[in-house]
């Protein structure tokens, strides 16, 4: 199930319908500060506990440098579309991965006979890497383009993912469909039973609005490299993300090879009827012919700097010398030590101390930056993932007793009446909530009422749902705060089918 918190989107017809039962102090707006370029540092990562440590906190403000923009981008597709391969592909040859450490993890694929795999060897080294010091569940990687610093947030294919999918599909700027052109593999992974059209149609629900769809494994095809077989994917796929609602005109397709490189940084000389790919759309018109030229073409978000404070959790650490250092990605607002920060829903109020992206000490942290930050008098028993960080003068985070959500039922096998309490995913909590009233059923285009109070929900439908958590939750009215209202994902702890 998907849906959005306090119903009240501009412009779709359910303007200002929604409420949060459990009303935030007013307190006055405050304007935050520009940025200190001096003290950003370029490359966006995750923060690691292996970052911290005694002797290096805080780190060193990062040099002047002329800053990109920063893009976040998703990686969906089936199981066994190339996504893996492409990712690290794009990784190794852009500059997201130090050259010793390529070195290490190419003698290490060919003494196990793994050379020919060496590109999602990386990836998969890096997960494991990664899950030996800390576990964040999405994994992100950097690159470089000509134009942008991108993120990857790497969301696995298989069904026990999903969940993991919705919550790093939910801060992507792009989402990048991997599809594989294989005989019998395109047909696998777009069946019902696949993921290819269950990404899709996630990655557009919840809000990514820019979709890249690179047509992979071109050398398998038969013939390799085959016009004919890259044409009949592009219009089956151009026909299902229509009917999701993307345009296909605005949508760039690249038949490419994640391992053989074909088309990913340079134009392939194995396809030499591909002229290029081009979009078209009102903020410009755009072509070209690789994958990292399409990456190129991403609109840039408009971040919001000006909103109070709302920075999610994403898990808490504590740092031997250092002491509490929650992380997370900042949603809206600006994060800055010496700030005062409250936490919800558990009502913590402490002091910012330091903050730090990527090894590098920053003045303040904007929205899409992944940091670590460091409070005063906080135990690492008290604030947990799922909490929510604000400035607490200004419109402080506070828990939400009950909400009113805007409910699109994806693919559930019964009917789903009041009394009906799923698992759901908002920003990084993941909480039962119940569906105490069902208010009424909407059409899911329009938003236009088509009935009052209905008994039951089935696949398909959408509505207007009471909500009631089953532990303190911190979830925001969409209007206000997107991030931290913008549909939010139920799963069925029995089957993890995504409903």
């Amino acid at each position: 199930i998907l849906y959005r918190s306090a119903v009240g989107r501009g412009g779709e017809g359910r303007g200002g319908r929604g409420s949060l039962h459990c009303a935030a102090p007013a307190s006055s707006q405050t304007p935050p500060s520009s940025r200190n370029k001096k003290q950003r540092e370029a490359e966006p990562a995750p923060p690691a506990a292996a970052q911290f440590s005694s002797s290096c906190w805080p780190p060193p403000p990062a040099a002047m440098g002329k800053e990109k923009i920063h893009i976040n981008i998703v990686v969906i597709g089936h199981v066994d579309s190339g996504k893996s391969t492409t990712t690290g592909h794009l990784i190794y040859k852009c500059g997201g991965i130090d050259k010793r450490t390529i070195e290490k993890f190419e003698k290490e694929a060919a003494e196990m006979g793994k050379g020919s795999f060496k590109y999602a060897w990386v990836l998969d080294k890096l997960k494991a890497e990664r899950e030996r010091g800390i576990t964040i569940d999405i994994s992100l990687w950097k690159f470089e383009t000509p134009k942008y610093y991108i993120t990857i947030i790497d969301a696995p294919g298989h069904r026990d993912f999903i969940k993991n999918m919705i919550t790093g599909t939910s801060q992507a700027d792009c989402a990048v469909l991997i599809v594989a052109a294989g005989v019998g593999e395109f047909e696998a992974g777009i069946s019902k039973n696949g993921q290819t059209r269950e990404h899709a149609l996630l990655a557009y629900t919840l809000g990514v609005k820019q979709l890249i769809v690179g047509v992979n494994k071109m050398d398998s095809t038969e013939p390799p490299y085959s016009e004919k077989r890259y044409d009949e994917i592009v219009k089956e796929v151009s026909a299902y993300i229509k009917k999701i609602g993307y345009n296909p005109a605005t949508v760039p397709f690249v038949p490419v090879s994640g391992w053989h490189g074909d088309n990913m940084l340079e134009a392939s000389p194995n396809m030499p009827w591909f002229k290029g790919w081009k979009v078209e759309r009102k903020e410009g018109n755009a072509n070209g012919v690789t994958l990292l030229e399409a990456l190129d073409t991403i609109l840039p978000p408009t971040r919001p700097i000006s909103k109070p404070l709302r920075l999610p959790l994403q898990d808490v650490y504590k740092i031997g010398g250092i002491g509490t250092v929650p992380v997370g990605r900042v949603e809206t607002g600006v994060l800055k030590p010496g700030m005062v920060v409250t936490f919800a829903p558990v009502n913590i109020t402490t002091e910012v101390k330091s903050v730090e992206m990527h090894h590098e000490a920053l003045s303040e942290a904007m929205p899409g930056d992944n940091v670590g930050f460091n409070v005063k008098n906080v135990s690492v028993k008290d604030v947990r993932r799922g909490n929510v960080c604000g400035d607490s003068k200004n419109d402080p985070p506070t828990e939400a007793c009950t909400f009113t959500a805007q409910v699109i039922i994806l693919n559930h096998p019964g009917h789903i009446s009041a009394g009906y309490s799923p698992v759901i995913d908002c920003h990084t909590a993941h909480i039962a909530c119940k569906f105490a009233e069902l208010k009424e059923k909407i059409d899911r285009r329009s938003g236009k009422k088509l009935e009052d109070n209905p008994k039951t929900l089935k696949s398909g439908d959408a509505a207007i749902v009471e909500m009631s958590p089953g532990k303190p939750m911190c979830v925001e009215s969409f209007s206000k705060y997107p991030p931290l209202g913008e549909y939010q994902h139920v799963a069925t702890e029995t089957t993890g089918q995504s409903i």
